[in-house]
């Protein structure tokens, strides 16, 4: 069979071998360049609800129009979109918990007020808990994203349009740092994902699990949302985690993607065991932004295990994470407390803080963070709100998604097996 040739301005799929192994390792090897500058970076997702009926769908015309209006006047955010009308703030990296923490306050007023206008808000969950799921981006990639996971992924509706989440970038750390960084990232994201657990409803009732978020991730491609192997070097686990992975889009011009609806790994497609032309090394650096690991690296540590919270608890979650990575003595102690919790993805989505041992984990690591906090500086007033959350929350074995449960028992009825959701039965990230 004959491989397909496109003929197209922008960087595509070549008729002949241009990606090496060598170009692969050097693509790798940028996602951990070493670096330690104590920098900070937030993504905040929202969903915009309107005021007078958070059930009702929101026109995304208004949303997109009112925010792009005072996008202007953003002073530390990207403002971005997500395929069902999430509203997304991206901070540039920062010095330090307050600086990160501030621009997004700052610019997501600006967003708030503009919507209000409108009779619109923006809300903190992980998951829209009465909404139905429904793409409003109407561009190329999301189309060919949607395409790609109703394949074989029917969650992936739902991760696209109805999930929110908020990540904490932080930096790689010193060439002697680097692995115990990445090792200690995946090692706290299950307690991180319990402590701030915070989607446990859809379609207006519960779901079982308490972050039906990450749920939703755990029945989606593997190869791609699944953790990274520690078992080899950071830079090695990562280069096999991306050969292996299939293949989602193929860019064929700037504005035209195919979806891979038939298997393919980017190895297997570097091989030439597939009718594409080879991939170029912009086909493998397009592959990276594919990939959605709870730890990503990109010349920084993306951790992305954090369902979306509400005003002003995000913040929390920023500075203890931030802490148990950044302080030393810190993550000495998050690193022992974690240590019969690694690994504990599905106990976190589901149970939270009810496990015994992730409880455990997160009043260690809670507490930790809080002695931490002083020495590197952090605001008195933050440090203030960490430890009123563990006061209300971790102290107790809870977390933000017990409020919305116990809301729902007050207004609702009690659950029944037969209203828990099929999130229940998904399988285990192996």
């Amino acid at each position: 069979m004959g491989r397909r040739a496109f003929r197209t301005p922008v960087e595509v799929p070549s008729p002949e071998v241009t990606l090496t192994a060598r170009n692969v390792r050097a693509v790798i090897d940028e996602c951990f360049r070493p670096s330690f500058d104590g920098r900070v970076g937030v993504e905040v997702e929202w969903l915009v609800v309107a005021c007078d009926d958070p059930g009702r769908p929101v026109p995304f015309a208004t949303v997109r129009d009112a925010c792009t209006r005072v996008e202007p006047q953003l002073q530390g955010c990207r403002l971005t979109f997500e395929p069902g009308g999430q509203v997304e703030l991206s901070s540039f990296a920062h010095v330090g918990v307050d600086a990160a923490c501030r621009s997004v306050v700052r610019d997501t007023a600006l967003l708030r007020n503009a919507l209000a206008e409108h009779g619109l808000d923006l809300v903190g969950t992980g998951l829209d808990p009465l909404r139905a799921w429904r793409r409003v981006v109407d561009s190329q990639r999301y189309q060919a994203m949607e395409r790609y996971f109703a394949t074989e992924w029917p969650a992936g509706a739902s991760m696209m349009c109805g999930t929110a989440s908020l990540q904490v970038n932080l930096d790689i750390g010193r060439s002697d740092q680097v692995t115990r960084r990445w090792e200690l990232s995946h090692a706290l994201g299950p307690t991180l994902a319990a402590a701030f657990a915070n989607s446990p409803l859809q379609d207006g009732r519960p779901t079982g699990w308490r972050s039906t978020r990450l749920a939703v991730w755990f029945a989606l491609d593997a190869t791609r949302a699944a953790p990274v192997a520690l078992d080899v070097t950071p830079s090695s686990g990562w280069e096999q985690y991306v050969l292996d992975a299939r293949v989602m889009l193929v860019r064929h011009a700037a504005d035209a993607y195919e979806a891979m609806v038939e298997p393919l790994t980017f190895r297997s497609w570097m091989e030439g065991r597939s009718p594409l032309e080879f991939p170029t090394e912009d086909d493998l650096r397009y592959h990276l932004t594919t990939l959605f690991p709870p730890v990503r690296p990109r010349g920084w540590l993306e951790l992305r295990m954090i369902d979306a919270l509400p005003d002003p608890w995000w913040q929390v979650a920023v500075a203890v994470t931030t802490a148990l990575l950044d302080d030393e003595e810190a993550s000495d102690r998050a690193r022992h407390a974690v240590k019969r919790t690694m690994g504990l993805w599905q106990e976190a989505a589901r149970h939270a803080l009810q496990h015994p041992l992730l409880a455990r984990s997160a009043r260690d690591c809670f507490a930790a963070a809080i002695d931490a906090l002083p020495r590197l500086g952090v605001h008195t007033a933050t440090c203030d709100l960490v430890a009123e959350y563990r006061d209300r929350y971790t102290s107790r074995g809870r977390c933000p998604a017990d409020d919305q449960l116990a809301e729902w028992t007050r207004n609702g009825v009690p659950v029944t097996p037969a209203q828990v959701r099929p999130w229940s039965t998904v399988p285990t990230w192996t």
